[in-house]
Parts: C-alpha cells; structure tokens; sequence
C-alpha cells in the first residue's frame, strides 16, 4: 500500500524555517541547500560578492566608453549609449554591506539625464556558455532558474533587470522586476524565472552564454513587459527606476546569485584563491622579470606562461622596461596558456629587462 504526501513545506514544530522545501518541478531544498536540482556548481555568477578587482583596485570608474561592453570589477560590465551619466565602483559610497559580505559592486548617477528611445544603460555579467549549458534553454528541457542579490538604493520603488541569451545573431530576454520599499536600505531579492522552452540555439560553448543585467537607464525600445520570454534584447519595464534620472542616485548589489531551480539557497561562497582563477580566465594581470644573453642579430624571445588557462587566446597589453641592452618589447604570439613576448637586443651582451602584463580573454 502506498500513500502520497501532498505538500510543500515539512517543518519541524519548533523551528523558525522549513527544513524541507518541494518546489513544483521535484526539487527539493533540505534547510536551505537543494538536493536533485543540478550537479554542477550552484552559482552561475562569478564574482558575484564583487570581492575581485583586478583591474581597477576599488578606484571608480566612469562609463564613458560607447557602443561596447566595458569591464570594470572582475566579471561585471557596463554597456551605455550615451557617455559618463554613472560612474561604477567597488563599495561606491562606503556603505555597510549585508551581514556576510565585505563587497558590494555601486552605480552612482553623474548627472539628471532624462532617457531617450534609444538609450541603452545597463551593468550585467555574461555568463559562459559552457556553465549554463545544462539549463537546456531553448528546448522542452529547460530548466526554471532564480536569481537572488541584496540591492540598496537612494531611491524607491520599481526597479528592473533581465536575463538574456544569444547564439551570437539573435537575443531571448526575460524582464523581470522588483521593489526597494526603503531607500538606502539592503533588501534580499529572489526572484524565479520560467526556463525558456522557446526553440533557440542557445551558445553553450565558450562564447556569450546568458547575460543577468540591471537596468541603469533604458529608453522605451528597450521595455517590455515583465514576467516573459522575449525575441529581443529587453532590460527594463516602463516607469522602472532609472538611476540616471536623478543626479547623485545610487544603486549598489552583491551577493548576486543565478542557480537552478525554484528555491533562492545561501549564497555560495568560494575560497578566495578559487574565485580568483575563475575571474583569471577571463582577464589577468601579472609580470615578468629577464637576465640573460642576447645577439644583436637574433633579437630575444621567451615564454611567459599564464597563471591560469584563458577562456581564448587573450589580447595583451604589455609595459616593458628596459635596463641592459634591449628595447622594443613586443607579444609575438599568444594561447589560452601563455604566450611567447620578443624584445629588441640594442648590443650583444647581458640583456635585463622586465614586463607588466595584462591578458584579456572577456566574453
């Protein structure tokens, strides 16, 4: 004889949170941690505590770059039409961040800026392909996700994001919403999103993946409504917050999380060496040191290895300084593992010099 239990929540009598939650599609989440949604890594985001800066060491930087995706903290970016209306920082404005958290990734309006159609303003992450290959979107098979963050702002009200994918030619996009009821106060937003059984081919290799973004500043061709699968590239609602709008506006996040599943768990967090090698596939900085002998008619090459193996043959940029016999210091090929940097011998002899290097392989 069998029986079925019809339920959602077991909870022991005594205890202030569910120690068994179901969700719709068989998962089960046992006192926060879910068991049977995924066998890969929980968190999808990198960096998502914003704990990683290689690039810029907590120093704020201004969107001023159009037209192209800009990094800024390790992982994340910004994408703007019109230029220097926010600036982004690491712990912008030094405020406290969530218990747990040391981070947190700020946008701060530069001016009053009233957005026009076609304004596009966001700061997002793309995530590989490869790490959200097994969500099956774009197919019968795909899998409900959530997507939890702490967000503060100076304002209140309606604020928007969006997941969107691409096979490299078209865009899906998922809008949703959510509301900071208190300004200047951290709030922990979830928020459950549909997996999209729409056919597409989905990139699920090494390229753009899915992208999570939060809308800065997006004019009217970028709105839609929430709650569904698009065939464009959406980031906001209309009358969603626009930071821009308002001169000095801040909106700060971290803990961003995106993970199968109907059920927000715990933020995952990684050791710092962990998380650092996984921001160093995409971008990395390092140096190299050289003493030895070189023939004025050879010139002189070597190899200098990469601390981490890179998504892609990276583009580098290269500061050299010369101090015995040598000049011209160039990268004359590179892979996902290093790449072999040539210098120019002025006389035959004892050459020394040194590199500063940076390796991007950004998606």
């Amino acid at each position: 004889m069998t029986a079925t239990l019809n339920t959602t929540i077991i909870q022991n009598a005594s205890s202030s949170t569910p120690n068994i939650t179901l969700d719709t599609v068989g998962n089960a989440a046992f006192g926060g941690m879910p068991y049977g949604a995924s066998s890969f890594k929980r968190n999808r985001i990198i960096n998502g505590n914003i704990l990683i800066d290689q690039r810029n060491n907590g120093a704020s930087v201004t969107a001023s770059t159009t037209g192209s995706d800009v990094y800024t903290v390790d992982r994340w970016s910004y994408y703007v039409t019109q230029a220097s209306k926010f600036t982004v920082q690491q712990n912008a404005g030094s405020v406290t961040p969530p218990a747990g958290f040391t981070k947190y990734l700020g946008f701060t309006s530069s001016s009053a800026y009233t957005s026009v159609s076609t304004d596009l303003l966001v700061g997002f992450q793309w995530i590989e392909g490869y790490n959200v290959a097994d969500l099956n979107f774009g197919t019968a098979n795909a899998k409900t996700i959530t997507v939890s963050f702490w967000a503060y702002s100076s304002l209140t009200g309606t604020f928007a994001g969006s997941v969107i994918g691409t096979n490299g030619s078209a865009f899906r996009s998922y809008v949703f919403t959510f509301s900071l009821a208190s300004a200047n106060t951290w709030t922990y937003i979830t928020v459950t999103i549909p997996g999209d059984t729409t056919t597409f081919s989905y990139n699920t290799t090494n390229g753009q993946g899915l992208a999570l973004s939060f809308n800065l500043g997006c004019g009217s061709n970028y709105q839609t409504t929430a709650g569904s699968w698009s065939s464009s590239n959406y980031y906001s609602v209309s009358g969603a917050q626009n930071i821009t709008a308002t001169s000095g506006a801040t909106f700060y996040i971290t803990g961003v999380q995106l993970e199968v599943g109907s059920v927000a768990t715990p933020y995952e967090f990684n050791p710092y060496s962990d998380q650092l090698a996984q921001c160093q596939r995409y971008y990395q900085i390092g140096s190299a040191q050289m003493s030895s002998y070189g023939v004025v008619s050879n010139g002189f090459s070597y190899f200098v290895p990469l601390q981490v193996s890179m998504r892609v043959a990276p583009t580098y940029s290269s500061t050299f300084s010369y101090n015995l016999n040598c000049s011209s210091g160039t990268v004359y090929s590179a892979s996902t593992v290093g790449a072999v940097h040539q210098v120019t011998i002025t006389s035959t002899g004892q050459v020394a010099f040194s590199e500063q290097y940076s390796a991007s392989a950004e998606l």
